[in-house]
């Protein structure tokens, strides 16, 4: 298990969603970058030195700090599509090798390289801007049906991260909520939700949105 690039976005303007600018353009690049804990939702910082989010109100702090997907899920894609889908081109940080990220389970600790612990918190929730940037009317759709959604991961330890670097999971907590049982509680299968609720490393956001949708 391993990295294959580490991925940092540039800011392009964003026609498909408020605000106008933003992140999803991401790019491998070359060297160490620099895993920082961030501060809270609100104020655009990220895991990564060099990024940040523009849609502060969804994306960002340290319940979203690193996004990651697997190389393996974006080959899937690409052949579904027919097109080319480079590393970053789904708005990853860590595109991933040999790694299951979507049958990681909540609260899974991952070790990078030397020194630097990721911890799993939740899946990624397709929006607008994803759709736009793929170009598809249907594209939430289609990727929500797939239940591959990619994990969102918060900083445990800070360090840098490099392409080649190894992956080791290092923690797995003593339950079976996995990123894609999440997706699918979150999404289109409401009678998951219960579930949920034993995976105590899930965001203070998705639990009080799983209490919500629970029966009184």
């Amino acid at each position: 298990m391993r990295l294959l690039s580490v991925n940092i976005g540039r800011p392009r303007p964003n026609p498909w969603k408020s605000p106008e600018t933003t992140g999803i353009d991401k790019r491998p690049v070359d060297g160490p970058v620099a895993v920082v804990v961030p501060g809270p939702k609100g104020a655009g910082e990220v895991g990564l030195v060099g990024d940040r989010a523009y849609d502060v109100r969804n994306h960002g702090g340290a319940d979203q700090a690193v996004y990651a997907f697997a190389r393996e899920d974006l080959d899937g894609w690409e052949a579904e599509l027919s097109r080319e889908l480079p590393d970053g081109f789904f708005g990853e940080n860590l595109t991933t090798s040999g790694l299951d990220v979507n049958g990681a389970l909540i609260g899974e600790r991952w070790r990078i390289g030397a020194d630097v612990v990721l911890e799993v918190s939740c899946p990624r929730i397709p929006c607008t801007t994803f759709r736009g940037w793929l170009g598809r009317d249907d594209w939430l759709g289609e990727f929500t049906r797939a239940a591959a959604p990619g994990a969102y991961l918060r900083v445990i330890r800070p360090g840098d991260v490099r392409a080649g670097d190894a992956v080791e999971i290092v923690h797995r907590p003593d339950h079976d909520v996995t990123v894609a049982v999440a997706f699918r509680a979150l999404t289109l299968e409401p009678e998951l939700l219960p579930r949920l609720l034993v995976a105590d490393a899930l965001p203070e956001e998705d639990k009080e949105l799983v209490r919500r949708r629970l029966p009184a």
